[in-house]
């Protein structure tokens, strides 16, 4: 498959493409200590990545060559060395582009749209089979997670992740205002007391489940209850201040809270350094968003568990491109799910429900990132993922029309399926009603060939090295 070679310039080819012009720009606004170059590349992987629904180098390159008409050799070689350190790029002034740099300014581009000033951070560890361990700090917001700060590490090497931690947590703290409530939330594998005291001398507040297997002497008590004790059947629950553990170099002042709902199988016992009045165990729920997340980022969204990269400093930078595409389309989704705001306020889409419902279960807005998959989408998502295209972010009719479904926001069905061409599964749409216009079928055609093209190179490439997967 042959892509047409033009001689204009890139500036000039990115400046007829009005969507793409105009997220580079406000990824260079939000990234401002990243070269131009860097801030570039930067966009057309995460634009590439939304609209392809893949994170794949040669499927995003290949689209983003038929989107601006050059050859797919050359993206693919600018997209292959962003992800490099400096010694491996060709010239002699490239630069490598350091992830733990861009943890602040994201976080900010989070805070710019948030409003509200309760926050929550989730801690926890994915892994790619055996070749990354990613360690995330992520805000979760409408039932998914957008990554703030991570560490990718070999898998099995027996490590202390002691050290990442701290780090990633005084990384991200000048990002988040001194006066903003910021909850960090940790499951029970990743529980130590550094940890808890770490996050109390940053200002923020703890709340950090702890094995059931552990004694608690509440307040004024001199007897060490166990905690079943406390809790032992379903629908008990407990709360207030003592201290846990036993052992004198584990021992903590804290309050514990201690919840078993009906359907679970074991209660929760959290630790944090709130007020018993002042705290709920339900506020817990969702850590499991930060899941979600990882699920967003490998088979329910951009297929980063395909990936052949085996460096985890490529990885790291491959991940920035990653957040940032996620948070393209979280600020899109909770920007219809919130609605439209009233003329002369501040326009923050990422809204925190009201009446002090931070942290419960609420509508998930991930449509966009659904929508992008080529899936059915019900009830909120399918309306949030529906009409991303047709009335937000991006204003460029040629991206727009790479977004499946929008038009179920009027109330006509997109029904998607897959379609084998030449043995290789590409998304294929039927479009009930509604015109198709010029744009779209160029630009459709432009994603479908992309993806057929790097499905078959894909095929090849295993086919030649033995691969049968």
């Amino acid at each position: 498959m042959k892509v047409p070679n033009h001689s204009w310039k890139q500036e000039d080819t990115m400046s007829r493409q009005p969507g793409l012009s105009e997220w580079t720009d406000l990824v260079s606004t939000h990234m401002p200590h990243l070269s131009v170059p860097q801030a570039r590349v930067l966009a057309l992987w995460s634009y590439g990545i939304a609209l392809t629904r893949s994170c794949g180098r040669l499927t995003v390159a290949t689209f983003l060559a038929l989107l601006l008409r050059q050859k797919v050799d050359a993206v693919e070689q600018r997209l292959y060395e962003w992800c490099c350190a400096a010694p491996h790029k060709a010239g002699g002034k490239r630069q490598t582009l350091e992830v733990t740099t861009c943890f602040v300014p994201l976080l900010r581009w989070v805070v710019a749209l948030w409003r509200g000033t309760h926050l929550a951070l989730a801690l926890d560890a994915t892994a790619l089979g055996v070749r990354f361990v990613v360690l995330t700090v992520s805000v979760v917001y409408r039932g998914c997670a957008i990554p703030g700060a991570w560490t990718v590490l070999p898998a099995n090497q027996p490590h202390a992740w002691r050290r990442e931690w701290l780090l990633m947590l005084r990384q991200v703290r000048p990002a988040l205002p001194a006066d903003w409530t910021v909850l960090v939330l940790a499951d029970r594998g990743l529980w130590a007391r550094w940890l808890f005291l770490r996050i109390v001398r940053l200002g923020w507040h703890p709340l950090l489940r702890i094995n059931q297997g552990a004694k608690f002497r509440p307040a004024g008590q001199a007897r060490w209850d166990w905690l079943r004790e406390l809790v032992g059947s379903v629908g008990q629950r407990w709360r207030g201040r003592g201290t846990a553990f036993v052992s004198a170099e584990r021992r903590l002042a804290c309050t514990l809270v201690a919840w078993w709902e009906e359907g679970y199988t074991a209660a929760w016992f959290l630790l944090t350094d709130l007020q018993p009045e002042g705290c709920a165990a339900a506020w817990y729920g969702v850590r499991g968003w930060c899941a979600q997340g990882f699920k967003c980022f490998k088979r329910g969204g951009w297929q980063w568990h395909y990936t052949q990269m085996t460096a985890p400093d490529r990885a790291a930078r491959l991940w920035l491109a990653v957040a940032v595409a996620t948070l393209w389309m979280m600020r899109v989704g909770s920007a219809l799910e919130v609605g439209p705001q009233p003329e002369g306020t501040e326009q923050r889409p990422m809204e925190v429900p009201p009446n002090n419902t931070l942290l419960q279960p609420i509508p998930s807005c991930l449509a966009a990132c659904k929508a992008t998959r080529g899936l059915q989408c019900h009830g909120v998502s399918g309306r949030c993922g529906a009409s991303c295209g047709a009335s937000c972010w991006p204003h460029s009719s040629a991206s727009r029309a790479c977004w499946p479904g929008r038009h179920s926001a009027a109330g006509i069905k997109g029904v998607p399926h897959r379609g084998p061409t030449h043995g290789v599964q590409v998304h294929t749409y039927h479009w009930r009603t509604r015109p198709t216009c010029c744009a779209h079928v160029c630009t459709e055609k432009a994603r479908s060939a992309a993806w057929l093209w790097a499905s078959q190179e894909r095929q090849m490439y295993r086919h030649a090295h033995g691969h049968t997967c």
